[in-house]
């Protein structure tokens, strides 16, 4: 567990293609949201600062806008914009897909109390064993220097950086789910 303040990181910059180009952040689903939803997990978890990286959109909550360089140019770069854009210097930052449906504060709080001194990152990990590195607490410094190690972040994706880490993983069928497809939103919507 950390002891400091934590940060929040969410990642709304995706072109939503197998959506056809659907702004998966602003689809509402149960009357929320995608974004307020990962903002709400968040903030109600105690972030010390939420950042968004990403276009802007109205929220629920106020925020810290960034965007990832050049825009469009990956969840990578959206983790590197993100962290560029703090505030606050947090023990660790927990990092949410604006496309979550599930997420909430309780899972964002078992996020971090699992990250212990042995381990780097806490990560999600679904009934197949597919492990969600944007479902994911991290502990900034070992973070920094894994994007470091990683170098220019443009269009790579954030698994990139699970080699480079101590990655202990939280089973979570729920929190791991997101909306990619028209399927997986008509799952979501009766």
């Amino acid at each position: 567990m950390i002891a400091g303040p934590w940060a929040a990181v969410i990642l709304a910059g995706g072109a939503g293609r197998r959506l056809g180009g659907t702004d998966k952040p602003a689809l509402v689903v149960g009357g929320q949201t995608l974004l307020d939803r990962a903002v709400a997990a968040a903030d109600g978890a105690g972030a010390a600062q939420v950042v968004v990286a990403g276009p802007r959109r109205d929220t629920s909550t106020p925020v810290t806008w960034t965007r990832e360089d050049p825009p469009g140019g990956g969840p990578l770069a959206g983790l590197s914009a993100g962290l560029a854009a703090l505030d606050v210097a947090p023990d660790a930052v927990v990092v949410l897909a604006a496309d979550l449906p599930r997420v909430s504060s309780v899972l964002v709080g078992r996020l971090l109390a699992g990250l212990e001194q042995n381990v780097d990152a806490v990560a999600v990990v679904d009934a197949s064993g597919w492990v969600q590195p944007l479902v994911a607490a991290y502990r900034i410094e070992p973070l920094r220097a894994a994007l470091d190690a990683v170098g220019d972040p443009r269009d790579r994706p954030v698994r990139a950086l699970l080699e480079r880490l101590r990655v202990a993983t939280l089973p979570d069928d729920g929190g791991a789910a997101d909306i990619d497809t028209p399927g997986d939103l008509a799952r979501w919507r009766p």
